[in-house]
């Protein structure tokens, strides 16, 4: 026994002789090249191209002049202490009492999900390290950190990471993000100020007051509690600062609506690729942007947008989009009137009731259903119980017009008719057809359904709707094609899809009843210029005008024009996306040159004069209730 004892100590005392020479060995041991911390960072900025490969901006980082410790304000380093690393003038590098917390949380997920970095690990991390959640990572900055505490002092180990710290939307270091959020040099800040530079250093995804600004608001005033705590600050300094109002200078220089763009990308090279390779490592993003398109319809949705604003409500915003109609690239995309003003990308993100927009849908799903557009139904006053209450659907004009071919009930956008067609369908059968043009909105089978209770996105419903301009095709829409990286090999491609949604029959019937409502609006409006091509499409008004829509294509594009409020509020009462929406999308056509002048017609059907009130044939064709349907 008492020699397994002998054994025993000798094998400890080797092992832990050799873990001692270990951590001694690790401890000494160079593991990066210090000597290039305070250079140059000679990083490649990513450019954004359009279509013709012609620059539309780039991703540079916003990295000002370098700023020396004896330069930074003393309430900026303590507010980065007290957020970050309490004990940072006494420790080695490494905070054992904070390693040994997360240990524990972490063995008990099985997982890293804690770190305690102080601000040394910070630098490692910022400098020489990846940011992947690894126990090897974890490790490998324990050690770099003694190497840093060895070769710089404390006050040199700040300002790498004062200079260096990211704070989002490619700005790095205390400098730049105070000149991005106030206008100011860092010797100006207030406390308040230096607290939400240290709270938003923590994370600006989350923390950043242009991300998320009751989020870093709620930082900042934790780290002014630690100030005081730790007594960098005075009660009344604490008391002053906490009650100010966040304050942040919300300005990104560039074109006020292009911007919608250049931010969707950033997110989304971010997520994929990370903030470091967006800003420094040269990526050539290849988009669909025609930038004479998106120039014109940027003047021509603003300048009618604003004029919308001062005769009705300044709070009006919208959105806009245009769709190559065999291909699904997206050659403008229009987020709201200005970035500045409000990033809310009101193409890709809201969304809205269509209102009458969702017509077509159900049209194209009653030709489907046996129906044909000479078919007779009767617009006449109408009651029945939905959830236990009346409901009487009304006309926008509040008149009914009799018996009608669904040819005019389309072309005027018949409210009655449509429910009733709705109805004669069968909920089944419509949400069934509609679901085929990859709507995914929610279709409630109620008889308001037909009225466009269904909420979309401008960017959805204008793919949707080009289906009828792509002979029944849809086509996803896009606007990123590729990403290439520095050495302009491919690393990311779009790969779009095309599903077959209606028959060639189907579609060319719908194309020919489609056209009718922008043949109205020539002659309502009265246009002495007129679009270079065949055009459909429909207009898309709610109750008191919560959303006006117009979609529509030529043979070539899909454009989508939507204004509302953010806050989805009534415009008001008689208020039409005619006098809206319709002048936008007309203007941008206006003037554009199509090379493409027709949309494909079935060549097995032909033309069929009727009278659109009865739906008996005529040859009186220069009467103004004869139309021509395709049989």
């Amino acid at each position: 026994m008492n020699k397994f004892i002998k054994y025993f100590f000798v094998i400890n005392l080797l092992l832990f002789s050799f873990c001692l020479g270990a951590f001694f060995y690790l401890f000494n041991y160079d593991w990066v090249d210090l000597s290039k911390a305070f250079s140059t960072d000679p990083s490649k900025s990513s450019v954004v191209l359009d279509d013709k490969n012609d620059v539309l901006f780039r991703f540079k980082l916003d990295k000002r002049e370098l700023v020396k410790y004896k330069d930074f304000p003393q309430k900026l380093v303590y507010a980065f202490v007290a957020a970050e690393d309490w004990s940072f003038f006494y420790h080695g590098g490494v905070s054992w009492r904070g390693i040994l917390r997360s240990l524990i949380i972490n063995l008990r997920r099985f997982k890293i999900v804690q770190g305690a970095s102080t601000i040394t690990q910070q630098v490692a991390k910022l400098l020489f390290l990846s940011h992947e959640r690894t126990w090897f990572r974890k490790i490998k900055d324990i050690f770099l950190s003694f190497q840093i505490e060895r070769k710089f002092t404390k006050e040199q180990i700040l300002e790498l990471y004062l200079n260096n710290v990211y704070f989002g939307r490619g700005v790095y270091g205390v400098e730049a993000a105070a000149q991005r959020f106030w206008g100011k040099s860092i010797k100006d800040l207030t406390l308040e100020e230096a607290a939400i530079l240290a709270a938003t250093a923590k994370s600006a995804l989350f923390f950043s007051p242009l991300n998320s600004p009751q989020s870093s608001l709620k930082r900042r005033n934790l780290v002014l509690n630690n100030m005081l705590k730790l007594n960098f600050i005075s009660k009344q300094d604490f008391k002053f600062a906490v009650n100010q109002e966040l304050y942040i200078q919300n300005y990104v220089s560039g074109d006020p609506i292009l911007l919608y763009v250049q931010e969707y990308i950033r997110t989304w090279a971010e997520e994929h690729w990370g903030k470091d390779a967006l800003y420094t490592q040269g990526l050539k993003i290849k988009t669909t942007i025609n930038k004479e398109k998106q120039e014109l319809a940027a003047k021509i949705f603003r300048k009618k947008l604003e004029e919308t604003r001062d005769s009705l409500d300044e709070k009006l915003n919208g959105g806009m989009i245009a769709i190559e109609s065999n291909t699904g690239k997206i050659k403008v995309l229009i987020g709201g009137f200005d970035f500045n003003e409000s990033q809310y990308n009101r193409v890709l993100q809201a969304r809205r009731q269509i209102g009458s927009a969702f017509k077509p849908f159900l049209y194209a799903s009653a030709i489907k259903g046996g129906l044909d557009m000479d078919d007779l139904f009767v617009d006449e006053p109408l009651e029945m119980e939905v959830g236990g209450q009346a409901w009487t659907p009304k006309n926008w004009n509040s008149i009914f017009s009799g018996e009608m071919t669904l040819l005019k009930a389309l072309a005027t956008s018949n409210n009655i008719v449509a429910v009733k067609l709705l109805l004669n369908l069968g909920y089944d059968h419509v949400i069934k057809w509609v679901r085929r043009f990859q709507i995914t909105a929610d279709l409630m089978p109620y008889p308001s359904l037909a009225l466009g209770t269904a909420e979309m996105t401008v960017k959805e419903l204008a793919t949707s709707f080009n289906v009828f301009s792509n002979d029944g095709i849809y086509v996803n829409s896009y606007f990123i094609e590729h990403v290439k990286d520095q050495n302009n090999k491919k690393i990311w491609e779009f790969k779009n899809k095309k599903i077959k949604v209606l028959d060639s029959t189907t579609n060319s019937k719908m194309v020919n009843a489609l056209s009718y409502r922008l043949k109205r609006a020539k002659n309502m409006l009265g246009y002495n210029k007129w679009i270079d091509a065949q055009s459909i499409g429909k207009t898309g008004s709610t109750n008191k005008a919560t959303s006006t829509w117009f979609v529509g294509s030529t043979p070539e594009l899909t454009t989508c024009v939507y204004i509302g409020r953010d806050d989805n509020k009534p415009i008001g009462k008689n208020i039409f996306a005619s006098g809206t929406v319709l002048p936008i999308w007309l203007t941008f056509n206006i003037n554009l040159h199509f090379n493409k002048k027709f949309f494909y017609i079935n060549p097995a059907l032909h033309e069929v004069a009727i009278n659109w009130n009865t739906g008996e044939p005529t040859k009186k064709l220069k009467n103004s209730s004869t139309v021509t349907i395709l049989k």
